[in-house]
C-alpha cells in the first residue's frame, strides 16, 4: 500500500498519528509512506525511525522552491504544500501506479484495504464528496467553478489516484492557467482546482465510510435516520476527518470524536516512547 501526504513542519507530530492509526486498523503487511514536502521536514529522521518501527518505509520527496504553486493563494491555512498533491504524479516514481493521499488530521479506525484496491479504470481519483451534507454548497461550487459535469463537489483530504492516467492527462500548465484565471475565486484553494478541472473523472465514494465529516455527525444520522451513530461509524466507518478550523490537539477541542483521536494520539505517544 502507497500513502501519500503534503505537510510542513507543523504537521509531523500529526503525521504520526495518521500513521499510527493506519497500522493499528489496516490489513496490509508492507505500507510505503511518501510526504511530499518544500523543504527537508526537521523531523525527518524522526519520521524515519517512527515509520522504521511500525514496518513501515518513510519516502521524503522534497518539491524545492521552484514550483508553479509560488502564484496560488496560500495563508497559515492553507500553506502552499496543499497544492502539491495536484502534480504528485510529476514528484512520486514512475513505477507507481496507484497511492492513497490522505490529509494529516485524519484517523484511521478500520480497514483501509478496500478502498485503496477499488478498481480505477480510466478516472483520475476516486473521492467523498459531502453532497448530502451541503446540497446547496455543491450547487454555487458547480456554477463557481464552471464544472456542471461533475457528480459533486469532491473533498480533496482522501483522493486515491491513478498515477499513471495522471501522468498522461495532467498537465501543469493547465493547473497554472487556472489558478492565474480564477485565483480570486478560490475559496478552498487546493479542492477548487481539482474539482474545476477534473471533478467529472472521480469515481465517488461514500463519505461516511472514507471521509466521514466529523463536524456533521447529527447530519450523518438524520440522513440515515438514525442508523450512522457512534456504534455504526466504530463498526464500518474506515477514515474519520477533522475538517475545519477546529482540530483534536487543541485545547478545548469540543468535537464528539475529539476524545477517540486523543486516545490514539496518547497511545501512539506511549508506543513510540516505548521503541
Amino acid at each position: 500500500m502507497n500513502l501519500l501526504f503534503a505537510i510542513d513542519d507543523r504537521f509531523s507530530e500529526q503525521l504520526k498519528t495518521t500513521l499510527y492509526s493506519i497500522r493499528q486498523h489496516t490489513q496490509q503487511k508492507e505500507i510505503n509512506v511518501y510526504v511530499l514536502q518544500e523543504q527537508t521536514l526537521i523531523k525527518t529522521e524522526e519520521l524515519h525511525f517512527f515509520c522504521q518501527q511500525f514496518d513501515m518505509q518513510y519516502h521524503p520527496v522534497v518539491i524545492g522552491s521552484g514550483s508553479i504553486f509560488k502564484e496560488a493563494p496560500v495563508s497559515d491555512r492553507y500553506p502552499e504544500s496543499i497544492y502539491y498533491r495536484l502534480l504528485a504524479q510529476n514528484y512520486l516514481p514512475k513505477d507507481l501506479e496507484r497511492i492513497l493521499y490522505l490529509d494529516a488530521d485524519i484517523l484511521c479506525i478500520n480497514d483501509l484495504t478496500p478502498l485503496y484496491q477499488l478498481p480505477l479504470g480510466e478516472a483520475l481519483y476516486a473521492a467523498a464528496s459531502h453532497a448530502k451534507l451541503t446540497e446547496m454548497t455543491t450547487v454555487l461550487n458547480k456554477v463557481r467553478l464552471g464544472n456542471y459535469e461533475s457528480e459533486g463537489y469532491f473533498n480533496s483530504g482522501v483522493l486515491l489516484m491513478n498515477l499513471q492516467q495522471l501522468r498522461s492527462e495532467v498537465k501543469e500548465s493547465e493547473i497554472a492557467a487556472f489558478i492565474k484565471k480564477n485565483q480570486l475565486n478560490l475559496f478552498l484553494p487546493d479542492q477548487d482546482i481539482l474539482n474545476g478541472l477534473y471533478g467529472e473523472r472521480i469515481i465517488a465514494v461514500p463519505d461516511h465510510i472514507y471521509n466521514y465529516d466529523v463536524r456533521k455527525n447529527r447530519t450523518y444520522e438524520t440522513i440515515s435516520l438514525g442508523e450512522w451513530r457512534m456504534d455504526w461509524v466504530i463498526e464500518h466507518t474506515a477514515l474519520l476527518h477533522f475538517c475545519g478550523k477546529e482540530k483534536p490537539w487543541q485545547k478545548g477541542y469540543r468535537g464528539r470524536f475529539g476524545a477517540l483521536y486523543k486516545y490514539i494520539d496518547r497511545d501512539r505517544r506511549k508506543a513510540e516512547t516505548a521503541l
